[in-house]
């Protein structure tokens, strides 16, 4: 906040001690220095719009928070509203300090405590302490949160996801979920929420997570008032810490895949990807999961029984990259065409050795990307972790903060690694 400065006495010395607990300032030699007295009760010259913690009467938590400054030698230098969970709340403070006032909304039946600072004409600080409670949210329904995945270790590719008890569709409550969503990672990454659907959102960095970054996901929405008839209610936080980064690039015009650890190149493996009308999708992929042995049945992904291109296999090694049935995994029976040609049916084939030891080195979250493919591209949402087939000016526009009377400044980085 900037004001005019006013006048100050300032007296020469050679030590300065705050004492910020006791809310205290002491200097040697203080006689006649405003900024070392103890903070006057600033008290009749703060007005609060709600009540003070005065015959149980509770404020009104649909309404702004507002502080006013009753005399204009005497203005608002700064304002913190918390409450007792330790959430604080955003505010916007007049540039001549006399009023602030909250840009979000407060929670339902909490109890907050405001710290108001003030200066008098002499520069002498002035403070009020106002503690109020709120009532207790009117709306039938409670909005909970349901982060994943399940706390663990995970690849640079794995996106976090909230999984909502309710569906959101109007931007302006959408706007509400996404502020109370929040995503904190060491080191600091840039990253955004993307609205997959009313019930779900998906989060990542702009490029992958750094290598051994640690991840938590948590709401912030418990009492907060999204609708007339839905509040936020509480819900489980999720820690994840990324491992190494490994990222795996097939190469389905070589019929090869390399393996990088770290950004180097740890192993290079002969396979075979999607023959033609089964092209091997393009794109990036995130390790799902691992199966150690897997039946596979062209059934079970539209292929007729009895012609010439069904199967029924077993399959050992199986990394799976999709919800529908595409793995990396172990084929003997392709053994020859691995490293020359195409002709699985969508699958990434190897040697039973190389499944074996890609299995033992990579985890989910981990990223397989695929070029040179005639497949499609993968889809982004549904199939599995396609997020990182969204350029992120274009994921950006999937939330609900970035768009129209929502748009708020982006997060900023201090760590942008680069994609391979």
């Amino acid at each position: 906040m900037s004001h005019t400065p006013r006048p100050r006495t300032v007296v020469s010395c050679t030590v300065l001690v705050i004492a910020l607990g006791a809310g205290v300032v002491t200097a040697c030699g203080s006689d006649g220095n405003p900024l070392a007295e103890r903070p006057y009760d600033a008290s009749d010259r703060i007005s609060f719009n709600g009540p003070d913690g005065d015959g149980g009467k509770k404020a009104d938590p649909d309404k702004p928070l507002e502080v006013v400054a009753r005399d204009d030698d005497e203005p608002i230098t700064d304002v913190t509203a918390v409450d007792a969970s330790g959430r604080y709340v955003a505010g916007e403070l007049a540039a001549d300090g006399s009023r602030w006032h909250s840009t979000e909304p407060l929670a339902a039946d909490a109890h907050y405590t405001v710290r108001v600072s003030t200066e008098d004409a002499d520069g002498a600080p002035g403070r009020r302490v106002i503690a109020f409670d709120t009532g207790k949210p009117s709306g039938k329904k409670r909005l909970a949160v349901e982060f994943g995945p399940d706390p663990g270790t995970y690849g640079v590719g794995q996106p976090v996801t909230a999984k909502l008890s309710e569906p959101v569709k109007d931007p302006a409550q959408r706007a509400i979920v996404e502020r109370g969503l929040k995503v904190d990672s060491t080191p600091s990454v840039q990253g955004a929420w993307y609205w997959v659907d009313d019930k779900e959102l998906h989060y990542r960095p702009q490029e992958y997570w750094p290598a051994r970054a640690t991840i938590r996901a948590h709401s912030n929405l418990d009492g907060i008032r999204i609708s007339d008839r839905l509040w936020g209610t509480t819900s489980k936080d999720v820690s994840l810490t990324i491992g190494d980064r490994v990222i795996a690039v097939t190469d389905a015009s070589s019929h090869s895949l390399t393996f990088y650890k770290n950004d180097e190149v740890i192993n290079t493996i002969p396979v075979t990807t999607g023959k033609p009308g089964f092209e091997t999708r393009n794109g990036v992929k995130v390790v799902l999961g691992k199966e150690q042995f897997v039946r596979m049945r062209s059934a079970t992904v539209g292929i007729a029984e009895g012609s010439s291109e069904s199967y029924d296999l077993p399959v050992y090694y199986a990394t799976r990259l999709t919800w529908s049935g595409e793995y990396v995994h172990a084929a003997p029976w392709s053994a020859g065409s691995q490293g020359y040609a195409n002709v699985s049916h969508g699958c990434t084939g190897m040697s039973t050795a190389n499944a074996e030891w890609f299995f033992e080195h990579v985890r989910p979250g981990d990223v397989v990307k695929v070029v040179n493919s005639y497949g499609d591209t993968m889809e982004p949402f549904g199939n599995g972790f396609g997020d990182w087939n969204v350029e992120w000016p274009k994921w950006k526009t999937g939330s609900a903060l970035t768009t129209g009377k929502h748009k708020t400044q982006p997060d900023t980085s201090t760590l942008r690694p680069t994609a391979v």
